[in-house]
């Protein structure tokens, strides 16, 4: 646990110096979250660096441990100091505003991953589905060493087209002796940290105000619809938000409310969106100040922090291209066109651009080329049937689910400035590009692209609401009008974040758990395991070890083709044969429940040929090869 602590240390600390170096005069509200964001982004990138050469292992993790250190003695070397910091009266607004969403999450943290109980792990709603998933491939490339990865939850044949930067930065840890659960949440806080304190200081930068910048922050992270009126007919119905499963007032498919919370739907179960708005955040911070504030010198600090942004999280990466490409065609029609103006831009291109075409062509553009229902024409997101008639009216459909936000966009626009516009074209260019191309099979999962719009739209609102009110004269009625706006714009969060905290799920039992530990500690690290497709299989999840067919809840929704491998598997399990198990290369097979629910099983069979490697009161491993 030490070893993992202090490599997480270094790493931030290093980063830390990094926002020191780039804003000598920055207060701790500034530096500490930006030094959080260019902690990740070296998490990510250096390990990767030389794993490709030499495997992601111990070796890759302590050169990039050195590489780390050097940069940080080259910092101490060139007078950089965490000593003498600047004072701004704004990070007491900024810690105030923050701190209580952070205490929030961090409870979540604690009881949706990997929570012990009573000798079982427990979770929250948000995290039942995705979780499992992510544990699984952070156990897959510390336990494997393969790098790039290969694909374990279809027999390891398949190419690894997810954005697996996300799950590397916890690899590292378990690599240094850390259990799953402080390997998972250690990068997790610090990027929190990162797109919280982030958001709050581009919305300030671009506001001009910290109240602004605060009402902003809350608008984005709690805000939501109107879909809290759907509870609010009877007692029972507002009593299920707490206790149905997704039946809350942000997720609620029956009634076409699908505009989640981003803290609980998003950032928390979903890494690749947290580690990617962790690094976002601050770049559009870095992009603001150089494209929208002429600091030119910029452009080498914002390049360094994107470069693993694109297998951080893709969705981040193609909304941070739209939005520079606005910020370009801003820059040659209100800026001279000299070689000081032009070179800072042609310098951000070419090493983002090298550096992301490297990292994409061989892992998600290739994904995105062979993959099944991938890159394809679909227009008004989600809100439609499949025979392409809608659900919603297309304006009622965002005013639902969006609410306040959604309603004031124009008249916010109008109210913007002429560089807040601009800043916001770009989020417009995200919006049309997400409602008429769907970049992976799942099209809800535009949402990644469609939450970047709604969190520039955000700022926009929050600068007319503070102004509209600012001209109230008299304080009742102004905080009463102000408090009316907000609670109909974050109430339906409220619930949901709610229900989030009281919401209590087992994940994996006490006999999958020692399942797990067993495999971990005697199967080989290449062993191909034939289990059923439950999402929560625990030799994956938990052992991190490949088997021959995973949920399709997952591999579908990675654009994997899948057929040959489920028509295995359940051959395998229902009319066994040596061929079969040889052609495919199983080295155990797992009876337990869920085999024995899913399929008609055939267990005497391998009773018969093959030597009982595990069992315990709920399941039974076979050992097929010797």
């Amino acid at each position: 646990m030490v070893p993992a602590l202090l490599y997480a240390l270094l790493f931030l600390v290093t980063g830390l110096m990094l926002a020191r170096r780039i804003f000598p005069d920055a207060s701790p509200g500034l530096a500490l979250p930006l030094g959080c964001g260019y902690g990740i982004a070296m998490l990510a990138a250096f390990p990767a660096v030389f794993a490709l050469g030499l495997g992601f292992g111990v070796s890759a993790v302590g050169l990039a441990g050195i590489t780390a250190l050097l940069i940080l003695l080259a910092l101490v070397k060139s007078g950089v100091r965490l000593t003498g910091w600047q004072k701004n009266p704004d990070d007491i607004v900024l810690l105030v505003c923050v701190l209580p969403l952070m205490a929030v999450t961090g409870y979540l943290l604690h009881t949706h991953i990997l929570h012990a109980v009573d000798g079982t792990f427990h979770t929250g709603q948000s995290c039942y589905g995705d979780l499992p998933m992510h544990l699984g491939f952070i156990e897959y490339i510390a336990q494997s060493g393969e790098f790039p990865p290969t694909y374990p939850l279809l027999g390891g044949a398949h190419r690894f087209g997810y954005p697996f930067l996300c799950e590397t930065v916890s690899s590292v840890f378990r690599i240094l002796g850390a259990n799953l659960r402080t390997a998972c949440l250690l990068p997790m806080v610090p990027a929190f940290l990162s797109a919280f304190g982030m958001f709050w200081q581009l919305a300030r930068r671009v506001l001009g105000s910290a109240a602004k910048a605060s009402l902003a922050f809350y608008l984005f992270f709690m805000g939501s619809g109107f879909g809290f009126v759907y509870f609010l007919g009877s007692a029972r119905d507002f009593a299920g938000i707490f206790t149905g499963f997704y039946t809350t007032p942000t997720n609620y498919t029956l009634q076409n409310i699908v505009w989640v919370n981003p803290v609980v739907d998003l950032m928390i179960p979903q890494r690749a969106t947290l580690f990617g708005w962790s690094i976002l955040l601050p770049a559009l911070y870095l992009l603001w100040r150089f494209c929208y504030e002429k600091q030119a010198s910029l452009w080498l600090p914002l390049a360094l922090l994107v470069l693993p942004l694109p297998l951080l999280h893709t969705h981040s990466a193609l909304a941070l291209v739209l939005i520079c490409l606005v910020g370009g065609v801003y820059t040659l029609l209100h800026r001279p066109l000299t070689r000081r103006v032009l070179l800072p831009w042609g310098g951000l291109a070419l090493l983002c651009g090298i550096a992301w075409l490297g990292q994409m062509l061989p892992t998600v553009l290739a994904q995105s080329v062979d993959g099944q229902n991938m890159l394809r024409l679909h227009f008004n997101w989600v809100n439609g049937q499949t025979d392409g008639t809608l659900r919603d009216n297309y304006f009622w459909f965002y005013i639902k689910n969006i609410g306040v936000v959604y309603l004031l966009l124009i008249p916010a626009w109008l109210h913007a400035s002429h560089r807040q516009r601009w800043l916001y074209g770009g989020g417009l260019l995200i919006w049309a590009l997400a409602e008429c191309v769907v970049f992976q099979p799942n099209t809800y999962d535009n949402n990644k692209l469609l939450f970047v719009w709604h969190m520039l739209g955000c700022l926009l609102v929050a600068q007319l609401l503070a102004d509209v009110a600012g001209k109230i004269r008299r304080l009742p009625w102004r905080a009463l009008g102000l408090g009316v706006v907000c609670f109909l714009a974050m109430f339906g969060s409220v619930l949901t974040v709610g229900r989030e905290l009281v919401s209590d799920y087992q994940h994996w039992s006490a006999d999958e758990i020692a399942l797990a530990a067993y495999v971990s500690d005697h199967a080989p690290a290449d062993a191909l395991f034939l289990t059923s497709d439950r999402h929560t299989e625990p030799v994956f999840a938990l052992a991190g070890r490949r088997i021959l067919c995973g949920s399709g809840s997952y591999v579908y929704y990675h654009g994997m083709d899948y057929a040959n491998e489920y028509a295995a598997m359940r051959l395998l399990y229902e009319a066994p044969d040596t061929g079969t198990l040889s052609a495919w290369d199983i080295d155990y097979v797992v009876f337990d429940r869920s085999v024995l629910t899913e399929f008609a099983a055939d267990e005497a069979w391998y009773a018969e040929r093959y030597p009982l490697w595990y069992q315990n009161d709920s399941c039974r491993v076979y050992q097929i090869s010797p």
